[in-house]
């Protein structure tokens, strides 16, 4: 498996020897922070063109398909509109926190994204709480979503935004718990531990039936994080035209946009480092040869295809299952998920003490 400290080192080594190591530092934040702008950028698009297509295949349509071949650029025509659509100034609104909660929404956004682990030795913040920190950095975006209800002087947006803070705070004890689950199995939170731990056996596959059970709870609640389907009752259209965004346009409203679409593959690449074994490839005891042919795939290429993999599985989850109850998602949560998360975690915690994992 590469190493991209390797690399790293050599670059840091390199401005070394001809700049002050605090300019050279300096420069360093700068190519980091414009490279996890164009990586957020890129999968943002992705997911966008994915999202289309997956929606199509399981409605028996063929999505976008005109412009480019397979409707490729059909992404950069919607990404040029959105950039050059006039931003509406709205009347009797709260300007500074109108303005403000996109940013508060992306920024949340983006510190969580830089948490995962895409390879060994290309991670942008690794410390011994990381998976911690994940969960308080993608729990900042709330603030904004309640913001933007608010400020926007608009009684759809406020009952938009009551529903998702309602939500997304509720599913934030499973998700926290089902994480917990994997954090006792491990005995540490950071997250390149959790994935080295890895290297003979998924936790999927080698954590019992608690870890898959905490797989299961944390797609479940991952998916009413984000406010996708069938948790999408604070956008629902029918009820609250847009929900909290819906005095929102231009780039402002594009912000929401592209959070949203980004923190589904957040969601789904913090579930493939924690129970797929992140950049770690599959082997199987006893088939050396075929394990040796899985090593020679860059862990990058296994990470990605794991995070794919499972935000498939939740686009399939949203284009199959109606949209819930506001009082039927609350339910969902407090009376099964959370009481089977609680105890789930207790049968880990004794599986580990007695040592019944493989």
């Amino acid at each position: 498996m590469f190493d991209f400290s390797i690399v790293t080192t050599w670059i840091h080594e390199f401005l070394l020897s001809f700049l002050h190591p605090a300019l050279a530092t300096t420069v360093e934040y700068v190519l980091i922070g414009i490279c996890i702008l164009l990586v957020y950028a890129v999968i943002a698009v992705i997911m966008i063109y994915m999202e289309r297509k997956v929606c199509a295949a399981f409605q028996c349509r063929l999505g976008p398909s005109r412009v480019g071949p397979f409707g490729l650029f059909q992404l950069f025509a919607d990404v040029i509109k959105m950039l050059i659509k006039e931003i509406i100034t709205i009347r009797h609104t709260d300007k500074i926190l109108y303005n403000l909660a996109p940013y508060i929404v992306i920024f949340s956004s983006v510190l969580a994204f830089c948490c995962l682990p895409v390879n060994k030795g290309m991670q942008i913040i690794d410390f011994n709480v990381g998976i911690i920190f994940v969960i308080a950095a993608s729990s900042i975006g709330v603030i904004g979503i309640l913001l933007a209800g608010w400020s926007s002087n608009n009684k759809f947006s406020l009952i938009g935004a009551m529903r998702s803070g309602a939500q997304m705070i509720s599913y934030e004890l499973s998700i926290g718990i089902s994480i917990l689950t994997i954090v006792v199995l491990t005995q540490t939170t950071q997250l390149s531990q959790i994935v080295e731990q890895q290297a003979d056996g998924w936790f999927l596959f080698k954590g019992h039936i608690p870890a898959f059970i905490a797989f299961l709870i944390y797609l479940i609640t991952g998916n009413a994080e984000v406010n996708r389907g069938p948790f999408d009752l604070p956008e629902a259209e029918s009820e609250l035209t847009a929900g909290y965004h819906t005095e929102y346009s231009g780039m402002q409203f594009g912000l929401f946009y592209v959070a949203e679409f980004v923190n589904l593959f957040i969601i789904s690449g913090i579930a493939a480092t924690l129970f797929l074994g992140g950049w770690m490839p599959f082997h199987i005891n006893g088939l050396e040869g075929f394990n040796r042919i899985m090593d020679f795939i860059p862990g990058f290429v296994w990470f990605f295809g794991k995070a794919f993999f499972i935000v498939w599985v939740l686009m399939w989850f949203k284009w199959t299952f109606p949209r819930l109850r506001i009082d039927q998602i609350l339910a969902l949560e407090w009376k099964v998920l959370l009481p089977i998360g609680l105890v789930n975690l207790l049968v880990m915690a004794g599986c580990v003490v007695l040592g019944w994992h493989f």
